[in-house]
């Protein structure tokens, strides 16, 4: 660097900046009235209920006051990711000296009233969270669950090239799966193209009650960690502000010319290999400048430092001890009469977006730009006659997702533990590779540094990428195994709460949704075995709010063509997709698919019997497996019973079975009963646990003639169709439920059970002898909806 080390002067505002976040940080916890301690203490002063978390604050406080300084030294844009989340006060307390909280909440000025509102509003009824919350400017992460902070943090580096992401760990997150395997994201990150992450280990020693695993650990054992991890690192510790003030100020300098170094070395010259990145560990107390003892016990640099260090009010001595406390930070001198911050303290601040609060990565519907898809058609199969055709779905949307690469080389990534082949995307990598920036060798395929397809064997690492990348502005999608996207089911959790909050806050805008395509699924995983069988993802999802999450279980390619392209156009949105992978019968032409999928649900008239006459029994079916089991029920139902009025529906968008007020995307009761009739039997064969579409249902008139088929937690490596038997799914089941409750079939019932049970015999001795379906499965056709 050019720059001149930090004055004295310089170090003195940061200083006075920290002391000022430190003072709002801890007025934030305690206070109610008299924000500026004009007048003596009283218990009237204080909150009634005392909520927050001190302990990690004061180190939060100290980097932004520090990354302030550098920002203006070296005019780079920064974004703050706080791992410790509970840091909460210490964010909103930065994000009003610089001004940018003013400026979303205009009635929370810079002034003594503003001051007060900000403090009431700290974890108070109808304020705001104790934690890093989407009310947070400047916030992209939710700081109520740890060990996610770094993988966002990359992901908001990615295709970011001018931004610098100052991502602190707390210690105590740092023990956590997730976050352990964030520290290899570095094998990912391309400096030609990518921004840069700035990881800061802060080690204060101590969780809610014990100390932290790195926190006791040899300082040598520490640094060959992170050496081992690929970084350089630099450590500041101590607990001296004047000494730590000078030493985080050169460290800053100093590491920040590296990444300039690494960024100018690779736009310049290409990329040369993966580079070493530096990162801080940043020792300091717990609870750094507050009270040294309460109670006679210690406090900063402890356990009990963690949360409120001042607890007990009533208790006496502690109103005095709070009083010396605060005014120990002298808020007289940080705040002028109107009680705004000072002139010479604002002037540390960065101006507009440079200020952390205010960066427009931290706000990423801002920087949105809708995607250039293509038109579905161009990828549509040409299916002829109903099931004549067979075709793996998946490949077919990948086909799609290719040319959506293509068009968007800057703004699209897709994620996956290492399931993109798999799961049949393959024609992706022939327009952009597997992305790692670590050794390539020569008999790899499909890898470069500048690839676009982000795996790595941890789901928690691809869920948080994708996060990081979508709430910064961009756009991506992540496929997985079905049983295995369970492993994120906390993240996916926290991600609907962000959106849930951000909806409702007027400046944060839009952001593009989190597509899902969940394929390997349960109904072909007859090799791998009852370890890669759960359906129950989609549960799940659906314990969300209505407005957030979609499900969609298209059953050939062309619907999920047309799935995929409104998931892709849509919003604040979790959206899953179910589709298998293996070759499967083809349904539908393009524009029957398209509109089939705008409703959401429908009539399959041409497997129906029943015309426009009410019919006899109605069979569902929502799945691709299911939906062909429906059909060969309902072909086996034709050939028995020629008189049979049968109405077969599909249900695509499994929301539609919801009424109106539980989802927006739920039919009207008329609706629902013009489909399922309100007194005949219907029989439903459903993707998943049967209970859900019981639950989505329980409210329609027709409920008691509701008989779902699903998955039952039955079946190990075994024959597909098999898979189907063991689950009483399979279309022999469907055609003897049917039977049995039309009530003008009852002559036949015996007949029918003895023709399933000597079939599903004939089935079992047939794969244990030979270790395939019968043949008559295997050849099975749709023959159209007559006898």
């Amino acid at each position: 660097m050019t720059e001149a080390a930090a004055s004295a002067a310089t170090l003195d505002a940061v200083d006075a900046w920290w002391r000022a976040a430190n003072y709002l940080s801890a007025g934030q916890i305690y206070l109610l009235d008299n924000p500026l301690l004009r007048e003596a203490l009283a218990p009237a002063h204080l909150k009634p209920r005392l909520l927050g978390h001190w302990g990690t604050t004061p180190g939060l406080n100290f980097l932004y006051a520090h990354l302030n300084r550098a920002i203006v030294a070296h005019d780079v844009s920064v974004l703050y990711v706080a791992g410790p989340g509970h840091g909460g006060p210490g964010l909103v307390a930065n994000a009003w000296l610089d001004g940018t909280y003013s400026e979303v909440y205009p009635a929370i000025g810079q002034d003594a009233d503003g001051m007060r509102r900000l403090f009431k509003q700290f974890s108070f009824p109808g304020g705001i969270p104790s934690h890093v919350a989407p009310e947070t400017p400047g916030s992209i992460h939710e700081g109520g669950e740890l060990g996610y902070s770094l993988a966002h943090a990359f992901g908001a580096a990615f295709d970011n090239p001018g931004l610098i992401v100052a991502c602190v760990v707390g210690d105590g997150e740092a023990e956590t799966g997730p976050l352990a395997t964030s520290w290899h994201a570095n094998k990912f990150l391309n400096p030609v193209h990518d921004g840069a992450v700035l990881p800061i280990l802060h080690l204060n020693g101590y969780k809610i009650a014990g100390p932290t695993v790195l926190a006791r650990i040899p300082r040598a054992e520490l640094a060959a960690l992170m050496t081992g991890y690929g970084y350089e690192p630099f450590f500041v510790e101590g607990d001296d502000p004047r000494a730590m003030h000078r030493l985080m100020a050169d460290t800053l300098d100093t590491v920040l010319a590296r990444i300039r170094a690494i960024q100018a070395e690779a736009r310049s010259a290409g990329f040369g290999g993966r580079p070493r990145w530096p990162m801080i560990v940043l020792r300091s107390p717990k609870g750094w400048t507050g009270p040294r003892e309460v109670d006679g016990k210690p406090n900063e640099g402890t356990w009990r430092a963690h949360q409120v260090p001042i607890g007990a009010m009533e208790r006496d001595g502690h109103l005095a001890l709070l009083d010396t406390w605060l005014r120990s930070y002298a808020p007289a001198e940080l705040f002028d009469e109107a009680g705004a911050p000072r002139a010479a303290l604002r002037a540390l601040a960065p101006s507009g977006t440079r200020r952390m609060s205010a960066n427009p990565s931290a706000n990423g519907g801002a920087l949105l730009r809708d995607l250039v898809l293509p038109d579905p058609a161009q990828f549509a199969l040409d299916v002829g006659a109903p099931g004549a055709l067979r075709a793996e779905s998946t490949r077919v949307q990948g086909q799609y997702l290719r040319e959506v690469m293509r068009a968007n080389m800057h703004n699209f990534r897709l994620f996956s533990p290492d399931e993109t082949t798999s799961n049949r995307w393959d024609a992706v990598l022939e327009v952009s590779q597997r992305c790692s920036v670590a050794e390539i060798l020569p008999g790899d395929e499909h890898i470069a540094a500048d690839g676009r397809v982000m795996e790595m064997l941890s789901e928690h690492q691809c869920q948080g990428w994708l996060e990081g990348y979508l709430l910064s502005g961009r756009h991506g999608m992540f496929s997985c195994y079905e049983a295995f996207i369970h492993i994120v089911d906390s993240m996916v959790n926290q991600h609907a709460k962000w959106l849930k909050a951000a909806a409702a806050i007027a400046w944060r805008r839009p952001v593009a949704s989190l597509n899902y395509l969940l394929s390997s699924h349960v109904w072909r995983q007859d090799h791998n075995g009852a370890s890669h069988q759960d359906p129950g993802f989609i549960d799940h999802v659906l314990n969300k709010k209505a407005e957030i999450v979609r499900v969609y279980l298209p059953p050939d390619a062309n619907t999920l063509l047309a799935v995929t392209d409104h998931c892709l156009r849509s919003r604040n949105r979790i959206n899953v997709i179910v589709a298998g992978k293996q070759p499967a019968e083809q349904w539908l032409d393009m524009a029957a698919a398209s509109a089939h999928c705008a409703r959401g649900i429908g009539v399959w008239e041409w497997a129906g019997s029943a015309g426009a006459h009410e019919p006899d029994a109605v069979l569902a079916c929502a799945g691709d497996v299911p939906t062909l089991e429906a059909l060969a029920a309902a072909q086996l139902l034709y050939e028995h019973f020629a008189d049979l009025k049968l109405r077969v529906i599909n249900v695509v968008d499994l929301m539609t079975l919801q009424p109106p007020h539980a989802h927006p995307h739920g039919l009207p009761d008329p609706a629902f009963d013009a489909l399922f009739t309100v007194d005949k039997p219907v029989v439903f064969a459903y993707h998943g646990y049967p209970a859900l579409i019981h639950r989505l249902t329980y409210r329609r008139s027709n409920h008691a003639n509701l008989h779902v088929h699903g998955f039952r937690e039955e079946g190990s490596t075994t024959t597909p169709f098999d898979m189907t038997v063991l689950n009483g799914i399979d279309r022999f089941r469907l055609f003897a439920a049917v039977v049995e409750r039309v009530p003008a079939l009852a002559p036949a019932r015996a007949a029918a059970r003895q023709f399933v049970a000597a079939r599903l015999d004939a089935h079992r001795r047939h794969i244990e002898q030979y270790g395939i379906d019968l043949p008559e499965i295997l050849a099975w056709r749709w023959k159209g909806a007559g006898p």
